[in-house]
């Protein structure tokens, strides 16, 4: 099921077979076990010939389960694929036996929330009414936070529109609505609204009406149309009062509902058609008049996860998908066939993504005010590219800041960040001179965003060693910047007249902006919505009509995973069934290593107690925990004699830490910088570091190093204008493979080690990224285009031979689930397996994205109070 994972057992105390669902560990840790079982309890009282009942229930572990009856037979579910559509009689008496049971529930205080053929089995043919109470007790333990894990109460073709917008109370016509959808798709073959992606079906399920059944069914009595979509009604108030009047109208023998009856006044008063032209010209005036004076009615808030298939789906660690300025499409950073980003349109009318090609290792990226074009960058480039597609138009190619920034102002204007961050430049739309905005020679600016009618640029500043932001706003070229907001790491005006801006522990608030002055006017208040932390920018956006988009906090520790061996041909084999695990929040890209004799693994956990250094024996021993800081560590790697572990830290200071590898002894700071790879050679001597986006005020992502005790900062390794990344060491320590855009594409190259001016190879084209060398050095891996997995042969010598690289295999998608845009997510062992992460658990627990559209209507709610 969607919540939980269903087992066949025998229990031996009472010789007999059961059933035991097992709560999916995403929603467990979200629930709380303890909190899911109290709750659950409460089912076992509810008797009722179809109601199947519960066992028992408990924890182990930390894991919730709980045990119902075994039903011989099958679910409707199972009947429903096989007959498509049931005859007319099984189709009532299926239905009022489930409603009876629902009347039951209901009175009994109990909604059961999740009514679907899955949960409706059948026994003799009659019915039983599964899994009453689990999404009781989620709803009422988690709240909500289920939101966070990108799961919902409920299943779309199925969902009740007030279940669907998210409504805290839900009531018994909620279950009466998905009786309805139920009943329709039993009578009819399929639910009343379709489409491939929850976010597709839950956009009808708000707007659009069921279509009739008798046009579909000519068989199907007028009683048992009017019934059905009596209980579809998109208002509660419109639908049976109960599950028992829903029983009673269906057997009715005539069609005896609300619905018949208004019908039947339809169909008895003048058609628009057999009106007199000049009478249809007066009700249209009327008609305009009315929507002039009266007030514009409010619009729904729809609340849903945005969950893609992992072939288009969102990189959390990318910027957060942005609506467009009419709230009809999505944009968003997602894989590209060569290994890095591109980008993707979704639009709310659609099924699938549609890549945008040309746009492959895109960084940053903002929609036009009209939404007919998209601002990118990509490989130090600015480029424009339609919407519908088309060959992208290069609007800047020098001192581009790819990773910090864009904007596009309804003046024409568009706004990015420069290569060091140190400044804001700006470009017409339609291309010309670049132009400065904005310069410190002591802080960054990160993040812009535009203000309306030329009213100038928001913008994050803070200093490039220390983690103090603001939140601050410029007029135009030469003016003074004001700052707005401390604390504050990304900000949006929602006109008229809010800022809404967010902290660093994942906050959001709103507080009132004079546009004039370019000050905030009184306090501000928290809002009641939760981001993903520790991302280094913007968490979410909010569009012209009113959309939210946030990361939530699941799009990164709500993310389980599993270890798995893979070989050289792509074959999978989980390495310890039993260990499921979230990566930190920090650590979503490369948060392992394995030990020089491949006996241990070094990763990188989120957990209640943080962010931290865990080593796992193999292949089963159970994880320890290394470092214990409160703040987070990732990104470990093995000493060459595997006693110790070096690992980030964002501490106090940030900066590269050392801690034997059995967890004894305290940590020890080996350099004090902001940092996002440190890789010790394979001698001990070297400590290669690679700084963040934001890690200098010179230059892009660049390679510097320390020989350990002796160096005190460190000293250029390999300093260019463009971004190197993904440092990987051969194992005789002489020469350094990484990733650089270079060519305009992120390609891999190698050199000699320390010494990178004596030479410098290309071995892959085509686009590559994720370097990894052989245990014996004798190969070099690499993620290739369309995904594959490369493999380059290494010739020793003065300067290294490498042969031309050959496919190995393709990398799923569930593998590519922690990213290879910036590091290398994987390993390799001596036997020449790969270990990697696979991404496990429903699609929405891997997005992690949250959209909701008509949110200013909460927002002014809040501001109103």
């Amino acid at each position: 099921g969607g919540m939980a994972t269903v087992y066949l057992a025998h229990d031996v105390k009472h010789d007999r077979k059961v059933a035991i669902k097992v709560l999916r560990p995403e929603l467990a840790a979200v629930i709380g076990a303890e909190r899911f079982l109290r709750e659950i309890k409460t089912i076992a009282t509810l008797q009722h010939p179809h109601i199947l009942g519960l066992i028992d229930s408990g924890e182990v572990n930390g894991t919730a389960y709980y045990v119902m009856p075994y039903v011989e037979g099958e679910s409707l579910r199972d009947r429903l694929q096989r007959e498509k559509q049931l005859p007319i009689n099984d189709a009532v008496r299926l239905a009022t036996e489930v409603a009876g049971a629902l009347d039951y529930a209901h009175r009994h205080g109990v909604i059961h929330r999740d009514i679907k053929p899955e949960n409706i089995l059948l026994h003799d043919g009659r019915a039983l009414v599964a899994d009453f109470g689990i999404a009781l007790a989620a709803s009422k333990t988690a709240g909500s936070r289920m939101t966070e894990t990108g799961m919902s109460l409920g299943t779309p073709h199925y969902m009740s529109p007030e279940q669907a917008m998210g409504e805290r109370e839900i009531t018994a016509r909620s279950d009466v609505y998905a009786l309805g959808a139920m009943t329709y798709e039993m009578l009819i073959g399929d639910p009343p609204f379709t489409g491939s992606t929850a976010q597709a079906i839950v956009a009808k399920v708000m707007t659009s009406e069921p279509a009739g059944l008798i046009a579909q069914r000519k068989s199907i009595p007028a009683a048992v149309e009017d019934t059905v979509l009596t209980a579809l009604e998109k208002l509660p108030a419109d639908r049976f009062a109960s599950a028992s009047e829903f029983a009673a109208a269906l057997s009715a023998p005539t069609g005896a509902t609300l619905r018949a009856a208004n019908r039947r006044e339809a169909q008895t008063a003048p058609g628009w058609r057999t009106l007199a032209p000049w009478a249809i010209a007066i009700i249209a005036i009327v008609a305009a008049a009315w929507g002039w004076l009266r007030p514009e009615a409010a619009r729904p808030v729809l609340r849903y996860g945005f969950a893609p298939p992992l072939s288009q789906g969102v990189i959390p660690r990318s910027q957060t998908p942005v609506a467009s300025p009419d709230g009809s499409f999505l944009v968003y950073l997602g894989p590209s066939d060569d290994g890095t980003n591109q980008l993707w349109v979704k639009r709310r009318d659609a099924d699938a993504a549609t890549p945008l090609i040309g746009t492959a290792a895109a960084q940053r990226f903002a929609i036009s005010p009209d939404g007919g074009w998209i601002v990118f960058t990509a490989n130090g480039r600015l480029s424009k590219i339609p919407v519908t597609g088309g060959a992208p138009v290069l609007l800047a190619s020098e001192n581009v800041g790819g990773p910090y920034g864009v904007a596009w102002s309804d003046d024409g204007t568009i706004i990015f960040s420069d290569r060091s961050a140190a400044g804001l430049l700006r470009v017409s739309a339609n291309g010309g001179a670049v132009s400065p905005l904005w310069h410190s020679d002591s802080l960054l600016a990160l993040s812009p965003s535009a203000l309306p009618g030329g009213h100038g640029t928001l913008f994050v500043s803070r200093a490039p060693r220390l983690s103090t932001t603001q939140l601050m706003a410029i007029r135009g070229p030469g003016d003074t910047a004001h700052t707005l907001v401390a604390g504050a790491i990304a900000g949006e005006f929602v006109g008229p007249d809010l800022l809404v801006y967010s902290n660093d522990e994942g906050r959001l608030f709103v507080v009132r902006l004079d546009l004039k002055r370019l000050k905030t006017i009184g306090t501000a208040t928290a809002i009641d919505e939760r981001l993903a932390s520790d991302l280094g920018f913007a968490a979410f956006s909010i569009s012209d009509a009113g959309t939210l988009v946030k990361l939530s906090s699941a799009a990164l520790t709500g993310r389980m995973f599993e270890m798995a061996w893979v070989d050289r041909t792509g074959r999978e084999t989980l390495i310890d069934s039993s260990w499921t695990f979230q990566l930190t929040t920090t650590a979503a890209n490369h948060g392992w290593a394995l030990s020089p004799d491949g006996s241990r693994l070094a990763i990188g956990l989120g957990t209640d107690a943080g962010d931290d250094i865990w080593v796992k024996p193999l292949p089963t021993g159970a994880p320890y925990r290394v470092t214990f800081d409160p703040l987070s560590d990732f990104r470990p790697r093995w000493s060459s004699d595997g006693r110790f572990i070096t690992f980030l830290g964002r501490r106090r200071p940030e900066g590269v830490y050392r801690r034997r590898a059995d967890g004894s002894g305290s940590d020890s700071l080996l350099i004090a910088s902001i940092l996002d790879e440190a890789v010790m050679s394979p001698d001990d001597r070297w400590l290669v570091l690679r700084q963040g986006s934001v890690g200098a005020m010179a230059g892009g992502r660049n390679i510097t190093g320390i020989l350990v005790g002796i160096d005190t900062a460190p000293r250029p390794v390999l300093v260019t204008e463009f971004d190197e990344m993904a440092i990987a060491l051969s194992p005789d320590g002489k020469w350094m493979a990484y990733q650089s855009n270079e060519t305009g594409r992120t390609e891999v190259f190698v050199r000699p080690f320390p010494d990178t001016d004596a030479g410098k190879k290309q071995v892959s084209s085509g686009g590559g990224v994720a370097p990894l060398w052989s245990r014996d050095g004798k190969e070099l891996f690499y993620l290739g285009s369309a995904k594959h997995m490369m493999s380059a042969r290494v010739t020793p010598g003065d300067m290294l031979g490498v042969s031309a690289p050959a496919a190995m295999f393709r990398v799923s998608d569930a593998l590519l689930g922690a990213e290879a845009s910036f590091y290398t997510p994987w390993d390799v062992a001596r036997d020449g397996r790969f270990i990697m992460a696979r991404l496990i658990g429903s699609d929405e627990a891997r997005a992690g994205v949250v959209v909701v559209e008509n949110w200013t209507q909460t927002l002014n709610a809040i501001v109103k109070q």
